[in-house]
């Protein structure tokens, strides 16, 4: 949700007269190098890929306040992680923002009689509570769990806890822009997960640092640009861990659907109603997974990969994506003179990526580089058809050596304010989470992969590179849960059949693999279905969530 809300800024800020101006300008050639890829920063972390063993218990139906019995679970396994860096043995002594001392008491009950701080704040009521940092240690420190709440204006029923994925966008901002009217008798709480937004956020390098990572070349043509590239993600790596220290170790999602079930207790709601959205269903399935028979009215929209199928890829989602836009270009060929076919549009931008490897386009003091051109485009994409014409000019600028609007997408996308050139506690929360969660082949199966990827994705596929940001990260993964939630009430799978980010197949295997799944379409271009479906969609996410008339399931919109 914060790349589809900074997707509506963008377009209504800086492309407006872009879009009137672009087939009116000359031509101008591009360039460039690389940054590291959207398909990387707007991936949302699923389970490893893998074989799986069985559980040797099943998860109780009502356990402790935020407990978790790894042995309860099925596993994946194969995926080693067998590059990652050693953490130093100073390194936990780095004390993050918002780090407490925890309530008075010992174990897990002194948390238990804990009281959100609400204070008002606007329309809202804004609040705040600690949680141990690491809940199988509960007498050590605490961290900051902050949150904002709109209060139901109907019959309370309960809380409805919303999520805007990432990993690590901020529930806080999701609220901002909520239509909280759609759920009358729910509370709204958003709050931001732990490790970012003003959650005890993770913190990396300086503005500079991060500028320098986020410019590597992540399509390297040769060794030397290959030792860049390895060089460039150890020194992020390191930097996160000087900065924020242990920290990174207790931050994956089972983390936070502890946080979360503890927060369902202190509102004093029984059970769980939750609407997450890409990562955001990664938290809700897997709260569904350690706590089932907490499952209340439970929406995930726009599913991650649980199932460790690699058959359908998030690069395969952007390049299905682009060739529809492709061929909405074609079609309107005044407001987008890209070429007059969906291939020509193709080949007319696949060309100028090509360019950019070796010729960088100049704005300002910065460069437009081929990875950060990628990035752009993707953003739009996001936004489906609503971003289409603007994508358009924003290509064609590019082409014509203005490379300002692609680059401020991209600053977007990857957490950069492009105006004081300020990072987002999101650049930093992404991977500490994402690779928390899912362990990784090493260098070998990121060289591996991107190769697979440009050849079933090759229109961006090439240029979004290889991803490296796990390979080489300080934290190793958390336990690879096999996510099934056997025993939860319906859980309400929402897809969309042009989404670029999470390849609808994702929402079908989500759906398939919950034991009690029910999977609704619709039928659409853009990521996040709530946000961006028609009436049938909404009408059928509001009525679950309002009156509990759970959707046939194969609904399509």
């Amino acid at each position: 949700m914060r790349l589809r809300a900074a997707a509506a800024a963008i377009l209504a800020a800086i492309l407006v007269a872009g879009c009137q101006g672009a087939s009116q300008t000359g031509s101008g050639t591009g360039s460039g190098s690389a940054s590291r890829p959207a398909a990387t920063r707007a991936s949302a972390s699923g389970t490893g890929a893998g074989s799986w063993s069985s559980a040797s218990a099943t998860p109780a139906s009502d356990p402790p306040v935020a407990s978790f019995d790894p042995a309860a679970h099925g596993v994946f396994t194969g995926d080693t992680s067998p590059d990652r860096q050693k953490a130093g043995s100073g390194d936990g002594v780095v004390a993050p923002a918002g780090l407490v001392s925890p309530p008075a008491g010992s174990g897990v009950s002194r948390y238990l009689n804990s009281k959100i701080n609400w204070k008002a704040c606007g329309r809202f009521q804004c609040g705040s509570v600690a949680v141990p940092m690491d809940w199988d240690r509960p007498d050590g420190p605490a961290i900051t769990l902050r949150m904002k709440k709109a209060t139901a204006t109907g019959t309370r029923r309960g809380t409805l806890f919303i999520n805007p994925g990432g990993p690590g966008s901020s529930g806080q901002d999701m609220l901002n822009r909520f239509d909280a009217s759609a759920f009358p008798d729910h509370d709204i709480i958003g709050w931001d997960p732990r490790g970012s937004g003003q959650s005890t956020p993770v913190k990396c390098g300086t503005d500079k640092q991060t500028d320098a990572y986020f410019n590597l070349d992540s399509s390297p043509d040769d060794q030397k640009e290959w030792d860049a590239l390895i060089a460039g993600n150890k020194a992020f790596a390191q930097q996160c861990r000087a900065a924020s220290g242990s920290l990174l170790d207790h931050i994956s999602t089972i983390d936070t659907a502890r946080d979360l079930d503890f927060l369902r207790y202190l509102v004093g709601d029984k059970k769980l109603d939750y609407l997450g959205i890409s990562y955001g269903t990664f938290i809700g399935s897997t709260y569904a997974e350690m706590y089932p028979g907490r499952v209340g009215r439970m929406v995930l929209d726009s599913a991650v990969n649980i199932a460790g199928d690699d058959s359908v890829t998030q690069v395969m989602g952007f390049d299905k994506a682009f060739r529809a836009f492709a061929g909405w270009c074609a079609e309107h060929n005044d407001q987008c003179p890209l070429g007059n076919t969906a291939d020509k549009v193709i080949a007319s931008t696949t060309k100028f990526l090509n360019q950019m490897d070796s010729r960088p386009l100049a704005v300002g003091s910065r460069e437009l580089t081929q990875s950060l051109a990628s990035t752009g485009i993707a953003f739009y994409l996001y936004s489906g058809t609503e971003s289409y014409q603007y994508l358009g000019a924003g290509i064609t600028w590019a082409q014509r050596g203005e490379g300002r609007y692609l680059l401020a997408a991209a600053d977007y996308l990857n957490g950069r304010d492009p105006d004081s050139g300020k990072w987002e506690s999101t650049a930093y929360a992404f991977p500490a989470i994402a690779c928390r969660d899912e362990a990784d082949r090493g260098l070998a199966g990121a060289r591996t992969q991107w190769a697979t990827d440009s050849k079933k994705a090759p229109i961006l596929g090439p240029t979004f590179g290889a991803s490296l940001s796990c390979v080489y990260w300080s934290a190793q993964p958390a336990e690879q849960m096999r996510i099934t939630a056997a025993g939860a009430a319906p859980i309400v799978v929402l897809g969309v059949t042009g989404d670029p980010a999470t390849p609808y197949e994702q929402a079908r295997w989500m759906a398939s693999q919950l034991s009690s799944g029910v999977l609704v379409t619709w039928r659409g271009a853009g990521h996040s279905a709530w946000s961006l479906g028609n009436s049938c969609l909404r009408s059928a996410v509001s009525e679950y969530l309002n009156a509990g008339n759970v959707p046939r399931n194969g609904l399509t919109c």
